[in-house]
């Protein structure tokens, strides 16, 4: 069946073109069709983003080496720098949004029962965000500091799998805090958050739509005490305290108690104190709840490290979400390949041996077995390898 495809192509295989086009007509995208539609431009980003490409000259030299190949890797139209750089800047990055969203939802369902170091059987989910640096110069629109530009991440990781749930793309001035209201609920959920999220009334939300929250409180927040309950000493748990806010303005905006457990880190050497509205739970696994909540970090310094969102191929606002997108459309669809593949190979490694096996006709499972990856990528893989992935 894969005789004399592509590695490159086998993958976007993986892909639902028929969503994808349903994506584009939702959005007429392809309304203005100049021999160039949006399937080309994802299927150049993407490939960008495969083989580590540093700017549009780069992938038109590139792509142009390989012409005779371009029709068997699915791209139809002409590839040039100026073609790519206004579709980048014309079409929609709600599309790419979107078509990311179809596919995190599949991986979801792929990596629902991954384990996380954490016994829980209900959904865990992290919460944080990761600032790009933009030059203000050429960037205009995301001011950030007087002389500096920036778009923030805002993203929301599901802790089996550590797929992105939710992404929502901002400007740097956006406080980290405001996205408690973006955030569609999920009831018998667990949101795991550090303390820059500590707005009680937003908190309170949570409790009212039947979800948990995990997080740390600050030094100023005041607490009273009501109840103390049996801790293991030996667990590294100091004390669980069922507490209410102390202040009546605090109390306005979350009138219900809170369970306060303080936690003593023995790797860091320190003391953590942290919030929940979550009463069943033991101390300690709270404790290892925000513990995980790590994950989150590791995914913006993955997806930092090894794919194409610090340096990007156009300078507005649509070609900087346009590339963000396709970027997670791409460590989702490669996290899909892992699992409906079952490799064993780290998401790290399959990046590094697509990148030089991309125009290989071989099946792509004999290229990704784990015994042709050190054969294929060499020293290569002595390099960081977060978490597995």
């Amino acid at each position: 069946m894969n005789v004399g495809r592509s590695v490159f192509s086998q993958l976007m295989a993986f892909l639902p073109d028929r969503e994808f086009r349903r994506c584009v007509a939702r959005y007429h995208g392809d309304r203005r069709f100049r021999g160039f539609s949006c399937w080309d431009q994802f299927l150049c980003m993407a490939f960008a983003q495969l083989t580590y490409r540093e700017s549009l000259r780069d992938i038109e030299a590139c792509l142009r080496s390989s012409a005779d190949r371009l029709y068997h890797l699915g791209i139809r139209g002409k590839v040039s720098r100026s073609t790519l750089a206004d579709a980048n800047e014309r079409h929609d990055w709600r599309i790419f949004a979107d078509f990311a969203q179809i596919l995190i939802r599949r991986a979801r369902r792929l990596y629902a029962g991954d384990p996380f170091g954490v016994d829980l059987d209900q959904a865990a989910y992290a919460l944080d965000s990761t600032t790009v640096d933009l030059c203000l110069a050429l960037f205009p629109w995301a001011r950030f500091r007087e002389s500096k530009g920036a778009v923030k991440l805002h993203t929301l990781v599901d802790l089996h799998g550590n797929i992105p749930t939710f992404v929502h793309i901002t400007n740097g001035l956006v406080h980290d805090v405001n996205i408690l209201d973006e955030l569609v609920l999920e009831a018998g959920a667990f949101y795991v958050m550090d303390r820059g999220y500590l707005d009680f009334e937003r908190l309170y939300r949570l409790t009212l739509a039947a979800a948990f929250f995990v997080t740390r409180t600050k030094e100023n927040v005041q607490l009273q005490r009501r109840y103390s309950h049996r801790v293991e000493p030996d667990s590294g748990v100091r004390s669980d305290q069922t507490v209410v806010l102390a202040t009546a303005a605090s109390y306005r905006n979350y009138p219900a108690p809170l369970r306060r457990i303080r936690y003593f880190d023995t790797d860091q050497r320190r003391f953590l104190v942290f919030l929940t509205n979550n009463f069943e739970l033991p101390a300690l696994t709270v404790a290892q709840l925000y513990r995980a909540r790590w994950q989150v970090e590791l995914f913006f310094k993955w997806i930092k490290q090894h794919l194409r969102i610090k340096a990007f191929f156009g300078t507005s606002e649509n070609a900087v979400r346009a590339q963000i997108w396709i970027a997670i459309a791409v460590y989702v669809l490669v996290a899909i390949v892992r699992k409906e593949l079952r490799l064993t190979a780290s998401l790290y490694q399959i990046l590094q041996v697509v990148s030089v096996t991309i125009f290989e006709r071989e099946p792509i499972l004999r290229a990704l077995q784990p015994d042709n990856n050190q054969e294929k990528s060499g020293p290569i893989f002595n390099q960081l390898n977060l978490w597995g992935l």
